[in-house]
């Protein structure tokens, strides 16, 4: 699994980058939220990664913190939630946000993400309560560079 790249911004696109480690160039996917703070083409850079695996497909998808990389995770096990809702809501929200919305049962603040429908947050909302990485200072995720 790679979990990490370290490298410089190659070229940036709507919804991903080409990262350049050591002359391999990476296309990691990044939430809006996430592209936003990157620095530009040319830059070192770090980024945490998730990498998905199908049958037909090979994926990367960055993020700037384990806080954030750990919503991704929990987000795409929920039923109906896919790699592309999972950045959405996360460049929507960011993981404060996320963990606040599902804290305070905030469907609705979960449904403002492109592609995330009532009944849709609703199931987030219930199937993450119990499994959310909290933020209370004892929390390995919250603990890391955020």
């Amino acid at each position: 699994m790679i979990g990490k790249l370290s490298g410089r911004v190659d070229y940036r696109s709507s919804d991903h980058v080409m990262l350049d480690v050591n002359g391999v160039g990476y296309l990691v996917y990044c939430s809006d939220r996430t592209l936003a703070v990157l620095p530009p083409a040319g830059e070192a850079v770090a980024l945490y990664t998730d990498l998905l695996v199908r049958e037909d497909l090979l994926q990367l998808f960055g993020f700037t913190s384990l806080i954030e990389k750990e919503w991704h995770r929990l987000l795409m096990s929920v039923q109906g939630i896919g790699a592309k809702a999972s950045l959405s809501i996360l460049g929507a929200l960011g993981p404060d946000g996320v963990s606040r919305a599902i804290a305070l049962g905030d469907w609705t603040a979960l449904k403002a993400a492109k592609g995330v429908g009532p009944k849709t947050a609703q199931r987030v909302v219930i199937e993450l309560k119990d499994k959310a990485p909290w933020c209370d200072g004892h929390d390995w995720a919250c603990a890391s560079d955020q």
